[in-house]
């Protein structure tokens, strides 16, 4: 009797526990830690993955007849990074530290017609390598024609296309001879330096030598004695069968006043920043603006129906009821489908703790862009933890529409929304593995995710609606007829459908332009670590669903009708709606998608984010219209 006592007690160190060792799992930076590198230490620089904004399908570097080592080693990497197709592996080019190299051979290949083949493919598909040195990724800096200060591109494309005769002969040109520069900041006192860029410039070079090959011939073309490096622009290697290829590399180190603790600045900057910050002030100021002139109309509007109710009640004059106070004997009846409204509602909250907690650790600065994969991992580990609060919520809402059944709530709080995020998730990775491409989920993973979805998380579910369910049944403000009032007849702009799509264009208007930034470093493959504006907006978007969606109700009860359940949540749910005809304009101005597998992939997990965003944007205006419901009809006398 006495541990049944307890059970809450242990209940909530287990909780404590698991969110503990969640958050330490999912935040831990593994490898952000400076290195100091002295005059001839090894620097080895591994390879990561090729990728394409044409097509969004990863692939491994070596899945092309490139260079490799005398033995390929993978690095260890986490949930995330395996979820974003990184393959992260060793390479045949190593330097040493603070020591020029010119012209230094890696390898010589005679390319066959299969070989030759899948370069010209990766080359149309515009592809580009990706390479990690002391964890930070290569970059090519470019000029562009609008600005002043040089931009970074990631990784170097494979090779060249060049079009001859209108257009009618085309001729392909291979990257071989890579220019690196290798950024360093010096410590003075001790010698010691530390790495802060990573740059890299691609040529194509038609090597020559005399005689015959062999490992230790000196390229007549470059001749590193002399101090001559290859630049490539009169002699291109163009791809042929049975063509000799020769891969070399050049490495320069210049000393950077940049520190190490800054040297992400150039990867994070973004080169539409001024319009950036000035659209996201500028939506800030309106919504804020907007939210105010809402929040002061129904405050003193309901304060004035609230006075009139009451006041005729002292005065207990026969007059009719009119307004919401006419429907308080019906505005609590349980809605239909009240069990799949209990279990979104309990959703939304798993996804509005997830992103909440997963944002505030993001922008106190503990996912750091180092860690590679560290956001998606964290959005996992938080997502299975907050099954939790999705049990409990679901359970509590079940237990006041006078629901028993509570298994049977919480198998659909597991099993629901996962389960068709999975079966999406599993269909695109089938798509994907089908195109043999990097990006696929190996079956181990796959594994491993199902295992933390039925070992973890449905478990966290069934304590959390144990524990709602045990709990007391909330309690109305006012009694429920037993006969249902007719609704009377509506105005056309009450009409369900039209008011649910006016109720979701303020939510998207406040988060449609950090969207275009979100939508850009997901599928132009560029960093966003704006997280601060980021949980500027998320708070705004919290604000503006609330109140969009307390106006609307308002002005339906007014109208004597009392269906508001459902109607609350999907008011500012339809902002979902809006986003995925944002993410399809994106995809047809934006981005250069031509394959049907790739534009699958595209809308596919677009489809999967609106869905999440529908369920988080749903919950919130759900619960704002609930407690502003309970709140006015709390506050007049009725008989």
């Amino acid at each position: 009797m006495e541990l049944v006592g307890r059970m809450p007690h242990v209940i909530r160190l287990c909780v404590c526990f698991t969110f503990f060792i969640t958050v330490a799992r999912a935040f831990y930076l593994p490898g952000v830690a400076p290195k100091d590198f002295f005059k001839g230490d090894p620097l080895k620089v591994k390879v990561q993955k090729l990728a394409s904004v044409k097509t969004q399908l990863p692939y491994s570097y070596y899945s092309l007849p490139y260079c490799t080592p005398k033995k390929i080693v993978d690095s260890a990497e986490n949930l995330g990074e395996v979820l974003r197709g990184d393959r992260i592996e060793n390479s045949p080019y190593e330097f040493k530290m603070r020591e020029p190299q010119m012209c230094t051979v890696v390898c010589h290949h005679t390319l066959k017609a299969k070989d030759v083949k899948e370069f010209k493919e990766k080359i149309d598909d515009e592809y580009r390598v990706n390479m990690i040195l002391d964890n930070l990724p290569l970059v090519m800096p470019y000029k562009r024609s609008d600005m002043d200060s040089l931009v970074y591109q990631h990784g170097f494309p494979v090779g060249v296309k060049v079009q001859y005769g209108g257009q009618k002969e085309q001729k392909y040109f291979i990257n071989n001879h890579l220019a690196f520069t290798v950024k360093y900041h010096k410590d003075e006192e001790t010698d010691a330096a530390r790495i802060v860029g990573f740059e890299v410039k691609p040529f194509s070079v038609k090597h020559e030598y005399e005689g015959k090959w062999n490992d230790n011939i000196r390229l007549t073309n470059c001749d590193p004695h002399a101090k001559r490096i290859v630049t490539g622009n009169d002699s291109p290697l163009e791809l042929e069968d049975d063509k000799e290829i020769i891969f070399t590399y050049d490495v320069e180190f210049q000393e950077s006043e940049i520190k190490w603790a800054s040297r992400w600045d150039t990867y994070l900057y973004m080169a539409d920043d001024q319009i950036h910050w000035f659209s996201i002030v500028n939506s800030l100021m309106i919504v804020l603006f907007l939210s105010g002139m809402v929040a002061m109309i129904m405050l003193r509007t309901l304060y004035r129906d609230i006075s009139k109710y009451n006041q005729l009640e002292t005065q207990e004059e026969a007059q009719e009821e009119t307004g919401w106070k006419l429907v308080h004997g019906d505005v609590f009846r349980p809605p239909i489908n009240s069990d799949l409204l209990c279990v979104y509602v309990g959703t939304g909250v798993q996804c509005f703790g997830m992103i909440l907690v997963t944002m505030i650790f993001a922008a106190l600065g503990f996912l750091s862009p180092s860690n590679r994969g560290g956001l998606m991992t964290a959005l996992l580990f938080l997502w299975v933890f907050m099954g939790l609060f999705a049990g409990y919520t679901s359970a509590r809402l079940y237990k006041m529409f006078k629901g028993t059944e509570w298994k049977k709530i919480t198998l659909k709080t597991a099993f629901l929304f996962p389960g068709v995020v999975f079966s999406v998730f599993f269909v695109l990775n089938a798509l994907i593995w089908g195109e043999e491409s990097s990006g696929a989920v190996p079956f181990g993973t796959m594994f491993a995710l199902v295992l933390l979805w039925f070992c973890i998380s449905v478990p966290l579910v069934f304590v959390g609606s144990y524990v709602g369910f045990k709990k007391p049944a909330i309690e109305d403000p006012v009694k429920t007829n037993k006969i249902p009032r007719q609704i009377p007849d509506q105005a056309w702009f009450m009409n369900p459908v039209f008011a649910i799509l006016i109720g979701g264009i303020l939510p998207f208007g406040a988060v449609f332009i950090e969207l275009f930034f979100i939508l850009t470093s997901i599928w132009l493959h560029q960093f966003y670590y704006i997280f601060g504006f980021l949980f500027l907006v998320f708070i705004i978007l919290i604000v503006t669903c609330a109140e969009i969606t307390i106006v609307l109700c308002y002005f339906q009860l007014c109208s004597e009708d009392y269906l508001w359940w459902w109607r609350s949540y999907l008011t500012s749910g339809s902002s979902a709606f809006y986003l995925f005809l944002y993410a399809a304009f994106y995809f047809f101005t934006k981005l250069n998608i031509t394959k049907p597998v790739s534009g699958a992939l595209y809308f596919g997990y677009m489809l999967i984010g609106s869905y999440a965003f529908f369920v988080l944007t749903g919950t919130i205006g759900f619960y704002a219209c609930f407690l502003f419901t309970r709140l006015i009809y709390s506050s007049v006398k009725i008989d």
